[in-house]
């Protein structure tokens, strides 16, 4: 079985005990051992508009019985070691338990969120090679003819029969069951090479064998795959448990889709590794998450930035609000305003603490017990490998450097450069055939795309300068405006098209398309809209506003001047 890492990146990380030999079942199991009878996992109070089935709140010995049926269920149906599973579900305890139980037989998670249609999923199955499909009931149609579908609820007919034959202890799972192909047809999961093993040999996990195979929108059009193991993500669980101090007492509201590092390595691991309540929330909805902080005793959550500024702003909605349990709140994907993260800590006591990460790097965490001044949270992010510094978690792993665009290292203070790094929680590399190019540099560290400087009067901080690539993040979603630009091209009306975002107060941007219409053509937003919606396309997807313009702007080379398109949207010339 190829394992993601090399032996000497294996020796080297375990060596310094920031890799050890836990999977993320043998979490699961410890903490069922320590706390069989404590609350584990609730799910959202309006569960039912968006799954059917009854609200559920699961003990940890509940939960691990759970997971054991689905496991059964799974093993059913032929899927074993290496085998690929996409789960498309509402963040519900059915989400953590299908999650949980794809790892307990050795398959690999791939999950998507909830808004993508057919034209995602087609493309992507068809990348990972997908052998069945973990759904809804009411999201099954979008499923790829291909691959046999699994659906909540009717999964649970399926379970008394699976009970009989639970998964038992860790290798225990027979792989190589029958009745379902190694990938989905033409593509074999050979990119990976992981083999489904002889039928009766027990299989046990490794903490180098591919658990998830996330998504990331970069500025090509078609998604990268990145594959992640146990020695990964439980690297990453370690820093995104450390920062914010998460303990087996606190409560945990997830309100992030588990789909990328933000939900799977900021939320859903550091719960496992610390035995945590997790509460579950989405879509999001302000009076529900706010109604959950209160009711269920929440200590901890995520939010993103626009959405505190904003209540922070609105004082009677707060004064009407039970914060009293809340203690601190994880934020980013967008710079935190100083005044915003000393407003709720100064008016409030709770602590904002400051993430950077993506599903390929590092989740860098400016929290308050190394950074106790708010204000140096909202502007500055760890800076791993400063001299002299301490960072929670396996940050102390990391090297980082910035390099200019010739390459050269940049070792002053204020002068921005890309940021690349190395560590533990750096991915060995994207899923084969889904991107073009190499994302690592001839010393090994990979380049983020992100442009940083060094700041601190000591230099022991990394301050964000801008996003080098063109993402639109509309809140905290990954747009690739290259994908709508490639299908907004096929409006009869369009002859030339740029994609970029906009700022917004609620959802930090939304897109917008610029577009030139063909000589004696019309268009409008609604046409572009229903245009998008006839290809299938997530909602989220969708642009709000339009454009429409003579000539676009472009440099002596042809390429489009983007950035004075967002600046034309700013002003409003």
């Amino acid at each position: 079985m190829k394992r993601l890492h090399t032996q000497e990146r294996i020796d080297r990380y375990t060596a310094g005990g920031w890799w050890t030999g836990d999977t993320i079942d043998q979490l699961l199991r410890a903490q069922v051992s320590a706390r069989p009878g404590a609350l584990a996992i609730a799910d959202p109070p309006n569960k039912a508009d968006l799954l059917p089935g009854e609200i559920k709140r699961l003990t940890w010995s509940e939960l691990d019985a759970e997971i054991d049926r689905v496991a059964g269920v799974l093993r059913g149906r032929g899927i074993g070691p290496g085998d690929v599973v996409a789960v498309q579900l509402p963040n519900s305890v059915e989400l953590a338990v299908t999650f949980l139980a794809v790892v307990r037989v050795g398959a690999v998670v791939t999950p998507f969120p909830v808004q993508y249609r057919e034209y995602e999923l087609n493309q992507l199955c068809a990348l990972a090679g997908v052998v069945i499909f973990v759904t809804s009931t009411t999201a099954a149609a979008r499923v790829p003819e291909n691959i046999p579908a699994l659906t909540w609820p009717e999964l649970d007919a399926d379970l008394d029969a699976a009970s009989a034959s639970p998964v038992g202890e860790p290798g225990s799972v027979q792989p190589g069951a029958s009745g379902v192909p190694s990938g989905a047809p033409g593509v074999p999961y050979e990119a990976l090479d992981v083999p489904s093993g002889a039928s009766g040999v027990p299989y046990e996990a490794h903490p180098a064998d591919p658990v998830t195979i996330c998504w990331t929108s970069g500025t090509e059009a078609t998604p990268k795959g990145v594959p992640r193991c146990h020695y990964d993500w439980l690297a990453v669980a370690s820093t995104c448990a450390a920062a914010p101090g998460l303990t087996e007492d606190d409560v945990i509201l997830n309100p992030f889709p588990m789909v990328n590092m933000a939900g799977i390595g900021g939320v859903f691991l550091p719960w496992l590794k610390t035995g945590s309540v997790l509460v579950q929330h989405h879509p999001f909805d302000l009076p529900t998450y706010l109604g959950q902080i209160a009711a269920e005793g929440v200590t901890y959550t995520l939010a993103p930035p626009a959405l505190l500024s904003m209540l922070l702003q609105q004082e009677a909605i707060l004064a009407r609000t039970d914060l009293t349990t809340l203690t601190r709140i994880g934020s980013g994907s967008a710079p935190l305003p100083p005044p915003m993260v000393k407003g709720w800590q100064d008016r409030y006591g709770i602590a904002i603490i400051n993430f950077f990460g993506s599903n390929e790097g590092v989740a860098l965490l400016s929290d308050p017990v190394h950074m106790p001044d708010p204000e140096d949270r909202a502007r500055f992010f760890p800076r791993p490998d400063a001299p002299g510094t301490t960072w929670p978690g396996t940050l102390g792993a990391t090297r980082t450097k910035l390099v200019d665009p010739l390459g050269t290292e940049i070792v002053e203070a204020g002068i921005p450069g890309e940021l690349c790094l190395s560590g533990p929680t750096v991915f060995s590399g994207y899923l084969p055939g889904t991107a073009a190019a190499d994302p690592f540099d001839r010393d090994g560290y990979l380049m983020t795309g992100d442009v940083f400087e060094i700041a601190g009067d000591q230099g022991q901080y990394l301050r964000y300068v801008d996003r080098a690539k063109d993402l639109v993040i509309r809140g905290g979603m990954n747009i690739a405006p290259a994908e709508l630009e490639a299908l907004v091209s096929g409006h009869p009306a369009v002859a030339e098209v740029a994609v970029v975002g906009y700022a917004d107060e609620v959802l930090g941007e939304r897109v917008c398309v610029v577009l030139v219409p063909k000589p004696g053509q019309t268009v409008d937003l609604a046409s572009v809209v229903d245009h998008l919606r006839g290809k299938g396309i997530a909602s989220y997807k969708l642009p709000e506003r339009l454009e429409i313009v003579e000539a676009l702007p472009r440099n002596p080379l042809g390429k489009i001047l983007k950035r004075e398109l967002k600046e034309s949207l700013a002003t409003g010339d």
